[in-house]
């Protein structure tokens, strides 16, 4: 869950960042399309392997019958997630500097100058615009923290499905991430 003592860890996180010089702002970033690119191609990799996984016909075509690529849409779509956060915060000139960590500062920094300013909460307001006042502001803020639940569920367990050993990618939790994926995605392309 993303409560306020979260947002505050991202928040430190980020100032500490900036100091070190591994978050830079810029005014505006170059590399938008670029990540935006990896975010297309990584979610039409997990869209591929979750049809390959899941229809036989398709498996039996391409030769490989019993695929099984769930670990890997779950990793894809994470993925795309990740591209997409990466092409906002470019785009508002937030450049992330460093290997070490980046996806937990990519997350941050997405919190930081996205969640808890509201921006994200805004651009979902705006999504539901027919509704009355009150709900959108509750439908609002309930969408943002949605997203940066999705994301933050999507980074954990692309980390425990890729390096913890022994457990089992379902079929259930790749669908799961392959649907964050697509609102995640849907949602900051309209930002972008």
């Amino acid at each position: 869950m993303l409560d306020n003592k979260k947002i505050e860890e991202s928040k430190k996180r980020v100032e500490q960042a900036l100091a070190s010089n591994k978050v830079i702002k810029e005014k505006s970033g170059k590399f938008v399309s670029f990540f935006q690119e990896n975010a297309r191609r990584s979610f039409e990799t997990a869209r591929l392997l979750y049809s390959a996984s899941t229809q036989e016909e398709m498996q039996k075509t391409v030769g490989f019958p019993k695929f099984n690529g769930f670990l890997w849409v779950i990793n894809a779509s994470y993925y795309s997630m990740f591209y997409m956060a990466r092409a906002l915060l470019e785009k508002s000139g937030v450049k992330i500097k460093t290997d070490h960590s980046v996806h937990v500062l990519t997350f941050d920094a997405l919190v930081t100058y996205f969640y808890a300013t509201g921006k994200v909460e805004r651009q979902m307001l705006e999504e539901f615009s027919e509704a009355s006042t009150e709900a959108q502001e509750a439908l609002g803020r309930e969408k943002a923290r949605e997203l940066m639940e999705d994301y933050m569920n999507e980074r954990e367990k692309r980390s425990r499905f890729t390096y913890e050993m022994g457990e089992i990618a379902l079929e259930n939790k790749a669908k799961t991430s392959l649907d964050r994926a697509q609102r995640f995605n849907e949602t900051l392309r309209k930002m972008l």
